[in-house]
Formats: structure tokens, C-alpha cells, sequence
């Protein structure tokens, strides 16, 4: 089943550009993929709450969050937890998940992935998710994802057999609910995103939800509360190759950022773009021609000997803000090509930024992809 599952993701395209985890496929897929049968309305069409929180029909789709938890001991950490579901014409449905916890205060980095085909992965309605993904051998306690309308609950736990990363054998696990804080944040403008020939995506953001309950990291549970970004993307996406840098920025003052920066095979960035929030929800939607990225830092995985960038500067002239990411721990790298068929880095990070000459705290999420393969 695990080779099924690959392979229709292998298929797919996603991100701003396919294959997985906001990302476009590694390497360029000559043949032009298969379209869903039930998916037969003309794009773009409005975007509507909570209709469109639910599975849409097309060929790639994911519930992503990641997030930042702060547990009563003071101790600080970031987590990731997504859904990727792939539709390939008569195939079954295929379903992905990926489950990370960064120990910022302990500098270890612990992931887990898990796949399954088959109905009883979605018992989502027609205004909600639902999911359900058992581990490899079908037993054990299953990883579930729901919500409606914003009002979503994470709970997975990851086996010691399944958690690689530095934390590599320890169980680990979340059980959080989350609430929204703003309203969707519809990207470029109207919440529908145009690749030119790769396609279209539908794309928004919750970025600023409140996250309480509790994670467990080698048998020893913790209450945490936070804070968590969901974005949830869906599309008919061709894949091109090349590769995917993903931001997602909360700031103290009440301001979130996201930006988008897709590489083609060549190395040029045919498609750039951002979403800034302001403190009351309002968006603004942010062209190449608004902000810069620097790279100022770089780290080459021991694993996989792939190099990444690892340190930005970001630069909004408009908006007097200046923003300076730094890891909080290198090695956040996820290996899934048992899975997914990907490698790629995400992780938190630490923020210094300025805004009017002011200084303003923050935190921080970044994913890199198509960077390498091992």
C-alpha cells in the first residue's frame, strides 16, 4: 500500500508549484497529469466559509499547521502537523501526514509520517474536516485532524519505531485544540493563486490561532499554549520542478506575514508573492516588487548532505519593517520519501525585526524544498 501512496503523490503537484508540503515537484514530470472526474467547475471560483474548510475534489490538497507552544516550565516548542490528500482519476483517494516537534530549549528535532488509501481515512462533511491515519501495521492509536469554521483539534502520537530526527526513537506526540483569532486571510487578493502553466491553487491562511492543550515527549506530558498558523491549499496543479521557500512571520505587534518564493528547475523565480495582515485581520497582498529576501546564513544536513539556506533578512520598505530569521535548531530537515517522495526542511525560528526604527518580537516558520534529493 505504501508504493500505491507514493506514487500517486509522486503524481501530484502542489505547493505553489507541485509535489508536496507547499511545495513544487523536485524534478520536472513531462506528461501531462490526469483531471479528477468530479472536478468540472471553471476556475476561479469565491471562496466560502466553512464550505471550503471541507475536501475538495481535485488533484492535490493539504490542512497544514504549524506553531509555537510554550509549556509550564517555560520551555519552548514548535510543531508541525498535515494532511496531504491526492485524487489521480479512477486510483482511490491517497492520504500523507507529517508530525514534527522542535525542543527549542533542548535543541532536538523529532518527526514521523504516516500514508493510507482508503474511505475510512475522511469522515468530513460538507462544511468540515475530518481525518483519521493509523500507522504502518493498522494498529495503535490513529492521528486525527478536525475542524469547522476555524474551530479545529490535532491529537497524534508517534510511536518510538516510527520518530526519526535527531530525537530519533523517542514517542512523541500533540493533542491541541485551536482557535481563530482573525479571519481567513485570502491570498493574492481573492484567495485563488494563478501558476500560468502550472495550473492555479486555491490558497488562504488562518494566521494567528490560539492553541491550547498538551504535547508528550517520551512519556512525560506537558500543558502548553500558544500560538498556530493553518493554511489550507487545493488545486489542479502540473508539476514544473524546481523548488519552494515558504515564510510565515507572527510579530508581537499584531502583524503577520507570509511569503511565497518559487524556483523554476533553472534557478530563476517565476513566481513571488506575499500576504501581510494587519492587527485588525485586514490583508494586503504584496508583489516581487514590494519586499526582499537575503539569505544570510547556510547549513548542509550530515544526513543527507543537502545544503539549505539557514538565515534571512526581509525587507518591507512599505511598511518601515525589517526582519531578520534564524533557526532555533539546524537540523529540521524531514526525510518522506517514504511517503511523500520528498525531502525538505522546516522549522522555527528565531526573530529580530524593527518596524518605524522600533524594535518588535516575534515568531517564525520557514520550509524549504527542492534544495536536493538523497
Amino acid at each position: 500500500m505504501k508504493r500505491a501512496v507514493l506514487l500517486l503523490f509522486l503524481l501530484a503537484g502542489c505547493g505553489g508549484a507541485p509535489v508536496l508540503a507547499n511545495q513544487p515537484a523536485q524534478q520536472p514530470i513531462a506528461t501531462t497529469p490526469p483531471k479528477p472526474s468530479a472536478s468540472t467547475m471553471a476556475d476561479p471560483i469565491a471562496i466560502a466559509f466553512p464550505r471550503d474548510d471541507a475536501p475538495h475534489r481535485r488533484l492535490t490538497e493539504w490542512w497544514y499547521y504549524t506553531g509555537h507552544l510554550v509549556d509550564a516550565a517555560g520551555g519552548h516548542w514548535g510543531f508541525e502537523f498535515v494532511v496531504f490528500r491526492a485524487e489521480r482519476g479512477g486510483f482511490p483517494v491517497s492520504w500523507a501526514s507529517h508530525l514534527a516537534l522542535t525542543d527549542e530549549t533542548g535543541t532536538r528535532f523529532l518527526y514521523a509520517q504516516r500514508s493510507g488509501i482508503g474511505p475510512q481515512v475522511d469522515t468530513s462533511s460538507a462544511t468540515s474536516f475530518s481525518f483519521s491515519l493509523l500507522g504502518a501495521d493498522q494498529a495503535g492509536t490513529p492521528w486525527t485532524m478536525a475542524g469547522s469554521g476555524g474551530d479545529d483539534r490535532l491529537s497524534a502520537t508517534a510511536s518510538a519505531a516510527e520518530v526519526a530526527g535527531s530525537g530519533a526513537g523517542t514517542p512523541f506526540g500533540i493533542d491541541l485544540a485551536v482557535q481563530p483569532r482573525k479571519p481567513p486571510a485570502l491570498h493574492d487578493g481573492d484567495g485563488w493563486v494563478d501558476f500560468g502553466v502550472a495550473g492555479g491553487s486555491y490558497y488562504y491562511s488562518r494566521t494567528d490561532m490560539a492553541a491550547t492543550g498538551s504535547i508528550d515527549v517520551g512519556g512525560h506530558p506537558m500543558k502548553v499554549s500558544g500560538r498556530a498558523w493553518f493554511d489550507h491549499q487545493w488545486g489542479d496543479f502540473i508539476a514544473v520542478g524546481g523548488g519552494w521557500d515558504w515564510f510565515a512571520v507572527n510579530l508581537g505587534n499584531g502583524v503577520d506575514l507570509t511569503l511565497s518564493l518559487v524556483r523554476d528547475p533553472n534557478g530563476g523565480y517565476p513566481l513571488v508573492y506575499g500576504t501581510l495582515v494587519r492587527p485588525n485581520g485586514s490583508t494586503q497582498h504584496l508583489d516581487r516588487s514590494a519586499f526582499t529576501v537575503e539569505t544570510t546564513a547556510h547549513w548542509r544536513s550530515p544526513t543527507t548532505g543537502i545544503d539549505y539556506p539557514a538565515g534571512w533578512r526581509i525587507g518591507i520598505p512599505g511598511e518601515r519593517l525589517v526582519i531578520g530569521l534564524t533557526p532555533t535548531v539546524a537540523e529540521q530537515e524531514l526525510d518522506t520519501t517514504p511517503t511523500s517522495g520528498v525531502v525538505y526542511w522546516e522549522g522555527s525560528q528565531r526573530v529580530t525585526a524593527t518596524q518605524d526604527g522600533l524594535p518588535v518580537k516575534g515568531e517564525a516558520y520557514v520550509e524549504l524544498t527542492g534544495y536536493g534529493r538523497r
